[in-house]
């Protein structure tokens, strides 16, 4: 298919995390998803090892199973201090309300719709760290998650490009093995790093985000 007419920096300011513009009535190819995969093999990997797995979920039940349990996981989530619901709450003005609002209102209809995306896709990494203590876990997360989390975000970006959406959630990961067992993961060596929905978006205008001013995020020398 025809890619989009995106420069590489109107690319990166707008892709966004797509929930609520997903159109989970229109088919995606395997292709499509597969070329997508393909841009995400060049992102670089720790010792270029490539330990990265993907997991495309097309198979109707499996996406129900696992959209039942993402909602169990979200019904955890709504209470969790880092939530987008709390830091709505947070807010300090009416701007970063409203834009925390629509937030909360997208992050819940993909919860309640997740089973409709036409495909879902797990990233995974070769070894697990989430047993290791100590500095040795610092650098061990670091580089495991480091090893496929580029690629995820090209994954994203090649979608983008083609006209599909795509949404960065980890809240899956809250009963993992869970997940791992419907997909047949071998959990004791694979660890899943996130879950994004894929469908074609409705239409293909995204606008710049608002973020916060790089002034005050940005040090220099020291903190």
């Amino acid at each position: 298919m025809a890619l989009l007419d995106l420069s590489a920096e109107e690319l990166l300011l707008t892709t966004r995390a797509v929930r609520k513009r997903l159109d989970f009535d229109r088919p995606v190819a395997p292709e499509l998803i597969r070329e997508c995969l393909e841009v995400a093999l060049q992102a670089p990997s720790g010792s270029n090892a490539q330990g990265w797995h993907f997991v495309v979920v097309t198979d109707e039940s499996k996406r129900q199973a696992i959209a039942e349990i993402y909602a169990k996981g979200f019904e955890i989530y709504r209470g969790m201090q880092e939530s987008a619901h709390n830091l709505s709450e947070q807010a300090e003005d009416e701007l970063d309300a409203k834009q925390m609002e629509r937030v909360v209102d997208s992050a819940e209809y993909l919860a309640a719709n997740l089973h409709r995306a036409p495909a879902l896709v797990i990233p995974c990494v070769e070894g697990r760290t989430d047993q290791a203590t100590g500095p040795a876990a610092v650098i061990g997360n670091a580089s495991q998650f480091g090893s496929v989390l580029p690629a995820f975000w090209s994954f994203m970006l090649a979608a983008r490009l083609r006209g599909l959406g795509t949404a960065w959630t980890t809240i899956h990961l809250m009963f993992e093995e869970q997940v791992a067992e419907i997909l047949e993961i071998p959990f004791d060596r694979i660890m899943q790093a996130a879950l994004s929905p894929v469908a074609y978006t409705k239409g293909t205008d995204f606008k710049i985000a608002r973020r916060k001013p790089l002034d005050s995020i940005l040090h220099e020398n020291s903190w």
